[in-house]
């Protein structure tokens, strides 16, 4: 009985660490484009920062009126935006709600306190050497709820592999302290 306890145990932290790491990414205005963010890529984004326990804002590009350029994929911001911003058209607009895990983690930052989750609405506003569209094209809002559905899809298989590790572990702990098994070790 202790065993079972202890293997579902393992089973339930596996399954709340995979979705306490995901990344919420909600596009509230979609484009159309031939040319999407790719890693590498040197970006500019506008953007205003929140803090999602109480809403307060911490930062935004807006107030300064100038976006905020940087190479995607670099590693030179948090993971949640070199994540949230990959695949993104010029003029598209996203809400990226970004966990402790995917922000400054268990460090507090300026006005940021430690752990905390983050919501950032930003703004595609260029992509060095693509121009710049003539006209924003706005996707219809079906595109919309399917990315919803990949995110979705995303998690489940995060939580699928994370049970998968945990009955790994499981078989292998239980295989190890099968009493009835002989030790020939000396």
């Amino acid at each position: 009985m202790y065993r079972l306890l202890c293997s579902l145990t393992l089973l339930a932290s596996a399954a709340v660490g995979a979705l306490a790491s995901d990344l919420k990414i909600d596009v509230t205005l979609p484009v159309e484009c031939d040319r999407k963010t790719q890693k590498g890529d040197s970006i500019e984004v506008h953007y205003r920062g929140t803090l999602a326990a109480n809403g307060n804002k911490f930062d935004a590009s807006y107030d300064r009126g100038t976006p905020f350029g940087f190479q995607l994929g670099a590693g030179r911001v948090i993971k949640g935006w070199d994540e949230g911003l990959l695949d993104m058209c010029i003029g598209e607009k996203r809400t990226l709600t970004i966990p402790p895990e995917l922000g400054y983690g268990n460090r507090g930052m300026g006005p940021i306190p430690a752990g905390s989750t983050l919501v950032f609405e930003t703004e595609l506003m260029g992509i060095k050497g693509v121009p710049k569209p003539e006209s924003i094209v706005t996707k219809a809002t079906a595109s919309s709820d399917e990315s919803a559905t990949e995110t979705g899809t995303g998690t489940a298989e995060k939580i699928a592999k994370k049970v998968e590790e945990a009955a790994e572990v499981i078989g292998t702990v239980l295989a190890d302290s099968d009493d009835t098994q002989e030790h020939n070790e000396l």
